[in-house]
């Protein structure tokens, strides 16, 4: 049976709407995905525009599907210890890391932004799963004295090479001074929120912290006043970006199938730290052995391709050997690029494989990541 009437997903309560919900639809977004079980905009009708304003120019999106988890009490440092194979008591107060959580086989179960808001509170910022079951799951078997919460914050991402001068003009030198991974708790105009000198771009940017979700729209339109005069865009995660800039996403880039080593992700394993966790083992073992499999880049050409609604197949000689996790048109590559996750054996730069782009096949070559590096350094003079 077909129809002319597009279908539709009923959606009730269960989904969250965010803090900027009713500001994103004042803003005209065009669509959405749910992530985290909440409303994550999509578009705002030109996702070119988009990318474009976050690489040249100053973009603010709606980012509170990043659903914090706070884990805080006397044994909090313990269950952070526990739930990751990075060694967080060497993070200081007002300054975060990127993790990783993996299960008993070393597969990765999430990957967070993790920041020390003090001594014995920290916060989570997971990729779209409930990894606050999971903390709590843990405190519980071991008897932990902790509490694993989810605390009223909403993260707004201020992104693009002119984001630190709307944000040194909303929050002063602190802005420019305030180093990479890195918070401060401030108020603006009486909203507290905190800074953050993080986000999800591969361009320079900020995430502000909401601390009072009744305030989500005094807070958007202070940030789009301030950055009204740099031609500031609203705008959503960019899937041209971050594949450029090999950003992971997680279930697309990272599935519990993966381990560190496959996708990269080793940088983060402190695997000799004293305190016990999740995975130890098995991930010390991996450590001595070549991974089956790694994620790496691919360059292919044809007409430019919007992203994949599910795994499309990577061949060689004839036969499927890999996944296309995500894929785009790079602008200013001017050509199709992907992640694939390969065999190691088929994992090096110059490898020709093909690739199944909605049922052609395509010649692609193989190349190291990322395309893009990310800007990390807030130039001098702003």
């Amino acid at each position: 049976m077909s129809t002319d009437t597009p279908l539709a997903i009923a959606i009730g309560p269960r989904v969250h709407q965010s803090a900027f919900f009713d500001s994103t639809i004042e803003a005209g977004v065009k669509a959405f995905t749910i992530y985290n079980h909440t409303f994550l905009p999509v578009h705002f009708g030109d996702p070119l525009a988009e990318y474009w304003g976050m690489v040249n120019g100053v973009i603010l999106a709606d980012h509170a599907c990043q659903r914090q988890v706070e884990i805080s009490g006397p044994d909090a440092l313990e269950l952070t210890q526990l739930l990751t194979p990075r060694d967080v008591s060497k993070c200081a107060v007002g300054k975060g890391r990127y993790v990783v959580f993996c299960d008993e086989d070393g597969g990765i179960i999430n990957d967070a932004v993790l920041f020390r808001m003090a001594e014995d509170r920290f916060w989570l910022s997971p990729g779209d799963g409930d990894v606050i079951l999971w903390a709590q799951g843990l405190a519980l078997g071991k008897g932990l004295d902790v509490q694993v919460t989810e605390p009223d914050v909403s993260p707004l991402q201020l992104q693009g090479p002119v984001s630190p001068y709307v944000a040194k003009k909303l929050f002063g030198e602190i802005a420019i001074t305030l180093g990479y991974y890195q918070c401060v708790e401030l108020e603006l105009n009486g909203i507290p929120v905190v800074l953050t000198r993080t986000g999800w771009s591969g361009e320079l940017g900020y995430e502000i912290y909401l601390l009072d979700h009744s305030r989500g729209k005094e807070l958007w339109d202070t940030i789009m006043e301030a950055g009204r005069e740099y031609g500031i865009l609203p705008a959503c995660p960019s899937l041209m970006r971050s594949v450029e800039g090999g950003i992971l996403s997680y279930i697309s880039d990272i599935t519990r199938e993966d381990t560190p080593f496959t996708i990269g992700l080793d940088r983060l394993l402190d695997l000799d730290k004293p305190s016990d966790f999740i995975g130890k083992e098995a991930l010390q073992r991996l450590a001595t052995e070549t991974p089956p499999r790694k994620l790496v880049g691919a360059n292919f050409g044809g007409d430019p391709v919007g992203g994949n609604d599910k795994f499309w197949d990577v061949y060689s000689e004839g036969n499927v050997v890999g996944r296309i996790t995500r894929c785009c048109y790079s602008p200013r590559l001017e050509h199709n690029i992907a992640l694939v996750n390969v065999p190691t054996e088929l994992s090096e730069p110059g490898t020709k494989v093909q690739l199944d782009i909605r049922g052609t096949l395509v010649d692609a070559e193989i190349v190291a990541l990322p395309w893009f590096e990310s800007h990390k350094i807030i130039p001098e003079g702003i």
